[in-house]
């Protein structure tokens, strides 16, 4: 399993019914050896459109928030999403298409190895971090499963309808800096 084998099957991929509405497959985007992974629910118009994830007003938001913390998109972070193609009207994804696409993400997840993987929102937060995950209450908070720390933090497009969850997420993305930090301190640390 390489990077591009996974890239080019996932861009041909037929397996559910969203690939009759979908404009472009949204792989993901960034640097592929990063220690940070992002992933949101799945893409909207403006990612159908450009075939890149977060690129519309939330993603603006997303990058100027991550900026502001050291995380930039190009170089040290990836992000991706759980399907791949948009659901009608933005809607939810229902749950046989994120069984269908979450192998996608599964393939990207090996290939990255990220040290850290950030869930936007509450659709990947109960599908990757906790199926009981109460956003409002559970964001922030740091899960370690198989050698890899998780954490949820509100979408982007939560805070565009609620500003006040602005500071919420700035405080999220300074305890991942910290965290991050803390991984690669540790890392170094170690003597063979």
């Amino acid at each position: 399993m390489d990077w591009e084998n996974v890239k080019e099957s996932c861009l041909r991929c037929t397996e559910c019914p969203l690939c009759d509405t979908r404009t472009n497959v949204v792989f993901g985007q960034g640097n592929p050896k990063a220690d940070v992974m992002f992933v949101g629910e799945g893409p909207g118009e403006n990612e159908d459109i450009q075939a890149l994830p977060f690129v519309g007003r939330s993603g603006k938001l997303l990058d100027s928030m991550l900026g502001e913390v050291g995380f930039f998109r190009e170089s040290n972070i990836y992000i991706a999403n759980i399907v791949k193609c948009r659901p009608p009207l933005n809607r939810d994804p229902f749950p046989e298409e994120q069984e269908k696409c979450i192998r996608w993400l599964r393939s990207q997840f090996l290939l990255i190895r990220p040290k850290i993987v950030v869930a936007l929102g509450r659709i990947a937060a109960s599908r990757i971090v906790d199926p009981c995950i109460k956003i409002t209450r559970d964001h922030g908070k740091f899960v370690y499963k198989k050698g890899t720390w998780f954490m949820a933090t509100l979408h982007p497009a939560a805070i565009l309808r609620n500003p006040g969850h602005k500071e919420a997420v700035k405080h999220d993305l300074e305890l991942l800096k910290n965290k991050l930090i803390d991984i690669q301190e540790s890392l170094s640390c170690i003597v063979f």
